[in-house]
């Protein structure tokens, strides 16, 4: 049994990574539990996440914490989040940020919004310049919201998008390495597992 805890700024990363999860870690394969624990905003997250890890009772418990950018330095966020989670003697969490916030990660695939929303045709954008490379953008959520027609919520939104987003996509940097970071924490728990494997 792995136990796998999500420590998240907002909804709107739990409602993604229940369509995300379950592709990316099957069960059939190994056994698999999920827990989040949802914040209200990154400000929640900075003053309770060591408490939080510290009253986690789960003996084994792999934690992961996935935070927005916005406007911040990716590093010195980053940074700051280990810190945290060393004080919560954790110091082997995966800390992830999200460049410049989750809605990058769907306006790096648009046929994964196309198919979540029902907008017939929104994929045709994935080519243009600021798509190829959505982790630049400055205000994603804005983005989506503009190519949707507002049809894009952030809950709603990222809970329809979520089972559709492509787990190979490496259009966003910030997606490929949080993707990576998951089969690599769930990996070293499974050292047979990589047997054979030809990357």
């Amino acid at each position: 049994m792995i136990h796998l805890v999500f420590l998240l700024e907002e909804p709107s990363a739990r409602e993604m990574l229940h369509g995300v999860l379950p592709r990316l870690l099957p069960e059939n394969e190994y056994n698999y539990t999920f827990r989040y624990i949802v914040f209200e905003g990154k400000q929640d997250l900075e003053k309770n996440l060591v408490r939080k890890i510290r009253s986690y009772r789960i003996p084994g418990s792999l934690f992961i914490v996935l935070r927005d950018q916005d406007a911040g330095d990716c590093q010195l966020i980053k940074d700051g989040l280990l810190r945290l989670c060393q004080n919560a003697n954790q110091p082997e969490a995966l800390v992830r940020i999200a460049c410049r916030e989750i809605e990058s990660w769907y306006l790096a695939d648009l046929i994964a919004v196309e198919a979540g929303l029902e907008i017939p045709g929104i994929s045709r954008y994935q080519n243009k310049r600021k798509y190829r490379n959505p982790d630049y953008l400055h205000k994603p959520s804005e983005e989506i919201r503009l190519l949707t027609g507002n049809r894009y919520q952030k809950v709603s939104g990222s809970r329809s998008i979520g089972p559709y987003l492509a787990l190979d996509n490496t259009r966003s940097n910030s997606y490929k390495v949080f993707i990576e970071g998951i089969r690599r924490l769930a990996s070293n728990q499974h050292p047979a597992s990589d047997e054979g494997r030809v990357d």
